[in-house]
């Protein structure tokens, strides 16, 4: 069983299409339907007799079959056990086929593995475009996760080793991985773990910072060979039991961290580092201040810079490539800006105003200790070896975890890859690359969010407008021709299937071009039938999702990675504040599209106000679930996110906080459904990010279809919109497709009353079980 059909896969309930979505709209509710409100308590009445009778059978039933269990207790008891036997047997496949799911992987990888790299040569000189988005989105997190670094280990490791590790591990997965879409980098959480390590190994004599490294190497081996069992066993189908609220909960904490970090990081500006002359002109009183003063205005000026780029397809001014441009770019470019008006200061400023970034170059002895750490790891005491089997157990859960919903984001079914998965086989490859940069002095790297289906996202695009350009040009050479509408979309068809590249059955195809038929066959909708097929302007609102799967980008970004380093010189010149400001925008703009953070702005929200929630674009639990239980699930996070985050600050056992995320899976199938109706848990734990339009902000004949994409420079009064724009609006900050639908006043209606039925039918029941329960006590009070 493949972990894509489990509760963190989205469910495709609706078709996706990259230019519009079909929108959902629940079946009409009729007037008698309305009226049954009123009845509901006269339903109950009637039902009364009905229920008394089949209690009292039910009582007769119990007696029976207290009767059959004692005379056949034996045989009853064989049938159980006979039960949880297959149950066992079941759980325990996957032990007694070790290799399996590895062994099913690599086969399906290479019966396309020729395929991932010819696809990429038909794009040419395109590829360079979502490569070189990709790795910014990729660097630019790595650097500052190496300035955190390079503070936390005092120096012993720093962006030089984070870039590095990015770049090899990278480009051994481009060529060997399985799934090509998913980008691996350095993540928070190694970050945190490594800092947890150096404080554990600086504080211990037989230890200490020298032998920090190789130690840290010994934790990789460990962690490798746990990495490796997880792949023989085929435990990825485990990953399912991650819900949405494992997830959220561990991206808040993410969050929270930044934002630890931003703090610490501007407050640190006011002060002197470790290990410098406190003497020294730039640290006077007056000049430390200024450095402080501008470190606030570069990391608030970077963050909100940044936030209003990212946000840029959005804008109501620019033409859309401009717009694209900033909202894929700006960021980067606005470090470039801020880091440029830091030289801008006064000349008389000393140098070291404002504080830059301080990591040592790749050919100077600070960086170049760590390639021979492989011949300390055997001064190592044998206690401590031992003892790095704790951190390694965590750390393999954690990229467990990590690796494999990044891999699930970067192929979610709405995406309609063609490619089979290969979760076994990428978790086995993980091992190895933890293995080599334990044995490099390298921290090690795995699969990253949002990167990954930020690279998934634009090779749609990309691969969208290599099919459109060639299927428009074959339908203007048909119309040339004077052909007709049936040759016209045959030819369209056959460039589509050709331009695929992928073996998908004729059916599939068909299917998928049903409507794009319809329009070149009848016209478009609400129009006169023998109106021309135009295939600039009708073509974007029906071509159907396609990814173009390949390799070369995941590549080429990683060796544009590798080739940062040895442009430190340069990175050395980034003030540390904008770093600050960066880390505080990862941890803002990883919010929006978290339910969890949705839910805490909405208790915020006083009563008479929240109709305001629902005019606007919301989430669907908000009318199907009662405040009263939003409220009791979001106070259940909130303290279990207070607990997580306090045992980040626990000095030495600190290295144990992803232990409350692997306890949560029992917690969630075991306690929470006894305190959540199980419709409001699905709700509120949903596989899929469903929300729902406002009440006033559509009419009921509103259609997407009507707002197609057309080209820059198009006339005056059309509506322009682009893929990207759409894909944007549709994807969470984590890079999660939305499920979007309408509602209205009646269909709402029709919701609250069946809930209002069920919930007054469980409340009779669990009135009736207590009577029971109470009459029970009472009868065995005045036999004694």
């Amino acid at each position: 069983m493949s972990p894509t059909a489990g509760s963190l896969r989205l469910s495709c309930r609706a078709h996706f299409s990259i230019s519009h979505w079909k929108v959902r709209t629940p079946k009409a509710v009729s007037f008698q339907q309305h009226t049954n409100i009123t009845n509901l308590p006269r339903d109950d009445s009637i039902k009364e007799k009905k229920q008394s009778f089949l209690f009292s059978f039910s009582s007769h039933l119990q007696c029976l079959l207290i009767h059959y269990i004692h005379s056949h207790e034996s045989l009853i008891l064989h049938t159980i056990t006979s039960l949880i036997a297959i149950h066992l047997v079941s759980e325990m496949d996957n032990i007694k086929t070790p290799f399996r799911g590895i062994i099913k992987d690599f086969k399906g990888r290479k019966a396309c593995y020729k395929r991932d790299w010819t696809s990429a040569l038909c794009s040419g000189t395109s590829i360079l475009a979502p490569t070189t988005y990709i790795f910014f989105a990729s660097a630019l997190p790595v650097i500052a996760f190496g300035e955190q670094l390079s503070r936390d280990t005092d120096g012993h490791l720093s962006t030089v080793e984070t870039l590095t590790s990015t770049a090899l591990c990278g480009i051994i997965h481009s060529i060997f991985g399985g799934q090509p879409l998913l980008i691996l980098g350095v993540a928070e959480p190694t970050v945190i773990m490594y800092t947890y390590l150096y404080n554990f190994a600086k504080g211990r004599a037989e230890l200490g910072p020298e032998l920090f490294s190789a130690w840290t190497g010994w934790v990789c081996l460990w962690t490798a060979l746990l990495l490796f069992l997880l792949a023989i066993l085929n435990s990825c189908t485990i990953i399912t039991k991650f819900t949405r609220i494992a997830g959220e909960l561990f991206g808040m904490l993410i969050a929270v961290l930044f934002i630890q970090e931003a703090v610490k990081g501007v407050v640190s500006e006011f002060n002197i580092p470790k290990d410098e002359d406190p003497n020294s002109e730039k640290f006077q009183f007056q000049w430390l201040y200024s450095n402080g003063l501008l470190g606030i205005i570069f990391s608030f000026g970077l963050l909100f810079t940044a936030l209003k780029s990212r946000r840029a397809r959005s804008w109501s001014y620019g033409t859309g490539w401009f717009r694209s441009f900033v909202a894929d770019y700006g960021v980067p470019l606005m470090v470039l800006v801020w880091t440029a008006l830091s030289f801008s200061v006064p000349s008389k400023v000393p140098s070291g105003v404002p504080r830059r970034l301080f990591s040592p170059l790749p050919w100077e002895s600070a960086s170049l200790q760590h390639w021979r750490v492989i011949k300390d790891m055997g001064k190592i005491p044998p206690v401590y070896i031992l003892a790095a089997i704790i951190p390694a157990v965590m750390i393999a859960g954690l990229y467990f975890f990590d690796h494999s919903v990044a891999s699930q984001m970067a192929q979610q079914k709405e995406f309609n890859l063609k490619n089979p998965s290969s979760y076994h086989y990428d978790i086995l490859l993980l091992g190895f690359m933890t293995l080599l940069c334990g044995f490099l002095g390298l921290p090690p790297s795995n699969g990253v969010l949002p990167q990954s289906p930020m690279h998934t996202k634009s090779l749609a695009v990309l691969k969208r407008q290599l099919i459109r350009r060639k299927m428009v040009q074959s339908a203007k050479e048909c119309i040339k021709q004077q052909a007709s509408n049936t040759e016209i979309y045959g030819k369209m068809q056959a460039v589509f299937i050709e331009m695929d590249m992928t073996p998908s059955p004729l059916v599939i195809v068909t299917e998928e071009l049903k409507d794009l038929k319809e329009v070149i066959m009848k016209g478009e909708q609400g129009k006169n039938a023998d109106e021309k097929f135009d295939p600039e302007k009708h073509i974007d609102a029906y071509l159907p999702v396609r990814v173009n799967e390949q390799r070369v980008s995941n590549l080429l970004q990683s060796i544009l990675v590798g080739a940062s380093v040895f442009s430190m010189p340069i990175i050395r010149r980034v003030p540390t504040s904008v770093l600050w400001g960066y880390f505080a925008y990862m941890a803002i703009d990883s919010l929006p599209g978290n339910q969890f953070w949705e839910r805490m702005l909405l208790l915020f929200i006083t009563p008479a106000r929240r109709y305001k929630v629902l005019e606007g674009v919301h989430a669907s639990f908000v009318e199907s679930v009662p405040f009263k239980y939003i409220f009791m699930f979001t106070l259940f996070q909130l303290v279990y996110l207070v607990v997580c985050f306090g045992i980040t600050w626990i000095p030495i056992a600190g290295i144990l906080f992803p232990l409350p995320f692997f306890l949560l899976i029992s917690i969630r199938h075991h306690v929470v459904p006894k305190l959540f109706h199980p419709h409001d848990l699905q709700e509120l734990d949903a596989a899929e990010y469903e929300e729902i339009a406002g009440v006033w902000s559509h009419s009921r004949s509103f259609k997407f279809k009507d707002l197609e994409p057309i080209q820059s420079g198009g006339k005056e009064g059309e509506v322009e919109i682009c893929d990207d724009e759409i894909l944007d609006e549709l994807t969470t900050s984590r890079g999660e497709l939305k499920l979007r639908s309408l509602s209205f006043p009646e269909d709402r209606i029709s919701q609250w009353v069946n809930r209002l039925r069920e919930r007054r039918r469980e409340e009779k029941r669990r009135r009736k079980e207590k009577e029971k329960k109470k009459k029970g006590r009472e009868e065995q009070k005045i036999k004694m």
